[in-house]
């Protein structure tokens, strides 16, 4: 095959696009944004890639020089384990903020493998905190109390501000995910392009709203990412433009493909950005974050 062939076939092609992405991206830095944004990631569908979404976002803006920290409420632990943290269940965690009133300060940890990436971590005692919450006084606001204290701390202290926290929720609407909302000033839905993508996100609007009118006026529903987005299909494309349609301030134009690298990446105990930082997959989630902070400026 002669090499004019060559270049005009699909993988070539493919290549040349993602080495402009690629360029675009090196070296760039990211704003900072005026205070610190607290971010919520949030959908009660499972399945979305709402933790690989959280940890990729979270190291994207790392590995730019920002400083990030990730709140991991989900009694899983997944983005722990995909951030390289301990959370076995003698270790202290986020649990112990929530229910024993520990500093977030006791229990956060450096994350391994990214310099200005911190975490708290979960454990599998937070299986039983939305009973145990539920007879605590101001159960709702117990998180946020704790992210206040901890940004003090660190002022006081002399540590660097603070520039994205990210709280990973449960695939739920229960006391967990609403000491989220109260906690943030902004929510990030992944949704993923397959069939019944907005199943379920009016319940969870709904939900949203009810947090704004009750516990938290702040709260806005700021970003919204398109997950696992499959370039051959129809299907992919169909939802992708549905969704910008019903929500065009708020969908990100980046986009995450499946890849089997993103899939890979939480079993080593990594990221994907770490894992094969030159992947498509890391490639994308480091266009989203790039996005997500010049929003935050605009």
């Amino acid at each position: 095959m002669d090499n004019d062939s060559d270049a005009g076939s699909p993988i070539a092609s493919q290549l040349v696009s993602e080495t402009k992405r690629r360029e675009r991206l090196l070296g760039r830095r990211l704003p900072r944004p005026d205070r610190t944004r607290i971010l919520t990631v949030a959908n009660q569908k499972g399945g979305v890639g709402k933790t690989t979404t959280t940890v990729n976002v979270a190291a994207a803006l790392a590995s730019a020089g920002l400083q990030v920290m990730v709140i991991d409420i989900d009694p899983q632990g997944n983005a722990s384990t995909a951030l390289g943290v301990p959370h076995h269940a003698e270790i202290d965690s986020i649990y112990d903020v929530l229910i024993n009133d520990f500093a977030m300060a006791d229990v956060v940890a450096e994350c391994p493998d990214i310099a200005n990436l911190y975490c708290a971590p979960a454990t599998i005692h937070l299986a039983g905190a939305e009973i145990e919450l539920v007879s605590l006084v101001a159960r709702e606001q117990r998180l946020r109390r704790a992210i206040d204290e901890y940004v003090k701390f660190r002022e006081v202290n002399g540590q660097e501000r603070l520039d994205f926290i990210f709280i990973d929720c449960p695939p739920s609407l229960g006391l967990l995910t609403v000491n989220a909302f109260c906690a943030a000033n902004e929510v990030f839905i992944p949704i993923q392009c397959e069939y019944y993508a907005l199943e379920g996100l009016s319940q969870l609007l709904k939900n949203i709203g009810m947090i704004q009118k009750h516990l938290n006026s702040d709260l806005v529903v700021s970003t919204i990412l398109l997950t696992m987005y499959d370039g051959r299909t129809n299907l992919a494309a169909h939802v992708a433009a549905d969704v910008r349609e019903h929500f065009p301030e708020q969908v990100l134009r980046a986009m995450i493909p499946r890849s089997v690298r993103i899939s890979e990446a939480p079993s080593y105990q990594q990221t994907v950005m770490t894992y094969d930082p030159s992947s498509t997959g890391a490639l994308s989630y480091l266009e989203a974050a790039a996005e997500l902070a010049e929003r935050s400026v605009s």
